[in-house]
């Protein structure tokens, strides 16, 4: 009633038709606004996307680890992560039988049986199944290390071995071992470390049978047979045939010392050097002669030791 009333009160129609254009003229301002705004954001098909997008922009992680109390901004992220504590690996391989955490870490290890290799290194001819990984080693050629630590400058080619080496300085280990409670920084080292309760050896060398707990080794070991050295210095042409090598070397030409002590400030080219300096100041002796007991900081005194029961000259 009260809206026929107000039509009622515009005298001859005029002020009506003048309110219904103007009226009309707003609501197409107001859509083409919309329209613009719309076409410079993200679009999403349902709510739930929406909402997760916006994560991105706020920072919440409301989904949170209930053993190490880290957050996430998915739910599936979290799920993903817990299997690192439960160890539950539901992803299969059909050919051998291996189990992984993550589909994508099965897909990866299925070309180990098909022999795909699509991505090929223009200047050694190092082939690699996945385009980022290329890209991470051309990183050796380039010696492009473009992650850096803001707390020590130390510099990397690849972000996961950035997020390793930050853990030096944080002491984070949130990896741990569910059958014996032992924690680690690095996720491939609890894998390798699980293997020491199942005995599994999941990688076996197709020219002499040999078996190895981690992919890595068996292309190591298999350079054997080959004798490929992939891995050249940049500076003075030496090569490897391990990446872990060449790195090391590099440090000669550039005097990079990345590892540095918590306690001293002392530095190293070195993780292992490092490691056995820190226990200097931890007392660690964690080198254990099996005959009398007598514990060392670092195998070279324990084998020095040795000699001593063997009757043999130190």
């Amino acid at each position: 009633m009260r809206c026929i009333a107000s039509i009622d009160a515009f005298v001859g129609g005029k002020l009506l038709h003048r309110w219904f254009f103007s009226t009309k003229l707003f609501e197409t301002q107001k859509n083409m606004v919309s329209t613009r705004a719309s076409s410079r954001r993200k679009r999403f098909t349902n709510q739930s996307s929406f909402q997760r997008h916006q994560r991105i922009h706020t920072g919440e992680k409301p989904y949170q680890c209930s053993q190490c109390g880290k957050s996430f901004t998915r739910k599936y992220t979290l799920q993903t992560h817990q299997r690192i504590h439960t160890g539950k690996k539901p992803y299969q391989c059909s050919h051998c039988g291996t189990s992984f955490k993550q589909k994508a870490h099965l897909q990866t290890h299925q070309r180990i049986h098909t022999a795909e290799k699509l991505y090929q290194c223009p200047q050694c001819g190092m082939s690699f199944r996945l385009k980022h990984h290329l890209r991470g080693h051309q990183r050796i050629h380039t010696g492009e290390k473009p992650f850096i630590c803001v707390q020590c400058g130390a510099k990397f080619s690849h972000r996961s071995n950035l997020k390793t080496h930050q853990r030096i300085h944080t002491g984070e280990t949130p990896y741990f071992c569910s059958q014996c409670g032992k924690s680690f920084n690095r996720e491939n080292n609890l894998r390798r470390h699980q293997r020491i309760h199942t005995g599994e050896t999941p990688y076996f060398c197709s020219q002499c049978g040999k078996s190895f707990n981690q992919e890595n080794n068996l292309r190591q070991h298999q350079r054997i047979h080959t004798g490929e050295k992939p891995y050249f210095c940049s500076q003075c042409g030496k090569r490897f045939n391990r990446e872990n090598n060449l790195r090391q070397h590099q440090r000669i030409h550039t005097g990079e010392k990345p590892y540095f002590c918590s306690h001293c400030g002392k530095r190293f080219n070195r993780e292992n050097n490092l490691r056995r300096h820190q226990r200097v100041h931890t007392g660690e002796t964690p080198f254990i002669c099996v005959r009398c007991g007598a514990k060392y900081t670092n195998k070279r005194s324990l084998i020095r030791h040795e000699h001593i029961h063997a009757g043999e000259k130190p």
